[in-house]
């Protein structure tokens, strides 16, 4: 009797065995991509020493090993490689992550956790790269501290200025930013009488923390819209786009978008009274970092009002989110005795744009096109700068009047997206104040996410390829080492989506993941 129930438990401990087997070998093969891809964030910190943006007063360029690589022909184009085929390889790596763990059960949180951890720390150490906005914090900062209005004094007029790292190009500007990041600003250089290495730390560490805030807040959103939320973590805060811009670059945008999201999950929690002055309140913050998020508060008055709200109850709520909203600000600018003047400064960015913007593009060709015809070209493109960012204001109202409850938060993350879409300068920070948003509220595993490859593939080499700082008395000039990094970047994608056995598959619609629902 006992016979025939030896093969059945013979077969089923050698199923046992082969899946235990398989989930070895998964494992194995999901740690090679995470070290890979961190050897790739290594590269970039090792690349950052020789290119990376370091203020002229730095002790930093005493150091040996900075000396070689910064301030020789063969060390800078070493670091310009370094920089190129790290940025790069992080972007393959986290293609290959997202593959080997496309069931994204449970037991896959732990990996992307892992892969978080050990891409950003290499990055924590590195100089940084990709901006040197970091630089023009401590300028606005050292303003701030001698008493002077940031709003109206730029970085130039305090001494040694360009000494400590600021890019001339703005020396003049207003900052674009809210009274909050200005004693963000005023507080480091305080502490650290504006040492700009110890500065850098500070402000990163306080993009640090808004990353760790993220990471805690993006898979509660994601659950709440039904999207598995260690996909959404993949999808966002383990990208490498997000992780170079919020810690390598340390941009304070980081801040912003962390406050953003973090008043989104409070008003979508608590959808009452406490939801909706908890909600706006943190979302004014962002506005007091950065006003762009100014877009928020009308989906913000959305949730505060609840589901089923009547248009009454809608407009009042709206009025007293704008109501509160604006006593925060007329409070803080009250205590720094600078009224609403970063209101003014918000026409900073807009002044400036860039050829593979839509509208920055459609600006160039009426300004090619008027010039030929004997016109004012600049006049032109001025103007179609000008309209083509109105052209945000009908979606965004469209996005407030017409929509299910439900899909709130994705109204409110194309509005967004509007806001960016029609603007002549798009950043590539500006798309990673999107990746969050759109994570949470469904990316589908089709076109949506091929979008989403393709645009970290693209930024990712405009960035190894724009933002070096290459020692002008050496051998190889600017122009020559972007060549260099954008030939090897460049090649490398193109190596990623035709020849790599592995990522081609991604662009050929032969692999896709779990199906995430998107709320649209």
């Amino acid at each position: 009797m006992s016979a025939p129930n030896a093969e059945p438990a013979e077969l089923s401990t050698t199923t046992d065995e082969a899946g235990k087997g398989a989930d070895e070998r998964l494992r194995g093969s999901v740690m090679r991509t995470i070290v890979a891809g961190t050897i790739g964030s290594i590269l970039l910190f090792i690349g950052s020493l020789g290119v990376g943006w370091l203020a002229a007063v730095s002790d930093i360029r005493q150091n040996p090993v900075v000396i070689a690589l910064r301030f020789t022909t063969p060390g800078a184009i070493v670091s310009i490689i370094l920089v190129a085929l790290g940025g790069m390889l992080l972007v393959r790596e986290w293609l290959r992550l997202g593959q080997k763990l496309n069931h994204w059960g449970p037991d896959t949180r732990k990996w992307i956790n892992a892969a978080m951890i050990a891409w950003s720390v290499p990055m924590m150490f590195a100089i940084p790269m990709f901006s040197r906005d970091i630089y023009s914090y401590i300028g606005q900062g050292r303003v701030m501290q001698s008493g002077l209005n940031p709003y109206e004094y730029g970085v130039s007029t305090i001494e040694n200025f360009f000494q400590l790292g600021a890019d001339q190009l703005w020396s003049e500007s207003p900052p674009p930013y809210g009274p909050l990041f200005l004693w963000m600003e005023q507080g480091v250089v305080a502490i650290t009488d504006a040492q700009p290495d110890q500065s850098v730390i500070l402000f990163r560490i306080l993009c640090i923390i808004s990353v760790a805030a993220m990471v805690w807040m993006v898979p509660r959103l994601a659950r709440m819209h039904g999207i598995n939320e260690t996909r959404a973590l993949w999808l966002s805060v383990a990208n490498p786009l997000f992780l170079v811009n919020f810690i390598l670059a340390a941009h304070n945008d980081a801040i912003m978008i962390a406050l953003a999201l973090g008043g989104t999950l409070a008003a979508a929690v608590w959808r009452d009274w406490r939801g909706g002055l908890l909600g706006a309140f943190l979302v004014t913050m962002s506005v007091a970092i950065k006003p762009i998020t100014l877009v928020f508060l009308p989906f913000i008055g959305l949730l505060w009002a609840g589901r089923g709200a009547s248009w009454t109850r809608r407009f009042v709520i709206w009025f007293l989110t704008l109501l509160w909203s604006i006593v925060i600000l007329g409070v803080m600018g009250f205590v720094s005795d600078f009224g609403f003047g970063w209101v003014s400064a918000m026409s900073t960015p807009g002044s400036v744009f860039i050829w593979y913007a839509p509208i920055g593009m459609l600006g160039l060709m009426a300004n090619a096109l008027v010039g030929l015809l004997g016109g004012n070209g600049g006049h032109a493109m001025d103007v179609v700068h000008s309209v083509g960012q109105m052209m945000a204001l009908p979606v965004i109202l469209y996005l407030m009047f017409v929509g299910r409850d439900e899909r709130i938060i994705r109204r409110l993350t194309l509005a967004f997206a509007a806001i960016v879409v029609f603007a002549p300068m798009i950043q590539a920070w500006y798309v990673v104040w999107l990746i969050p948003f759109f994570a949470v509220t469904g990316i589908r595993s089709d076109w949506q996410t091929d979008v989403l490859f393709f645009l970290t593939a693209f930024f990712m080499i405009y960035a190894v390829s724009d933002q070096l700082d290459v020692f002008p008395y050496l051998d190889i000039d600017l122009s020559s080492g972007r060549t260099i990094a954008a030939v090897i970047a460049i090649a490398y994608g193109a190596y990623l989506w035709f020849l790599d056995p592995a990522t081609r598959r991604l662009f050929r619609g032969k692999y896709r993941g779990v199906p995430q629902t998107a709320v649209i």
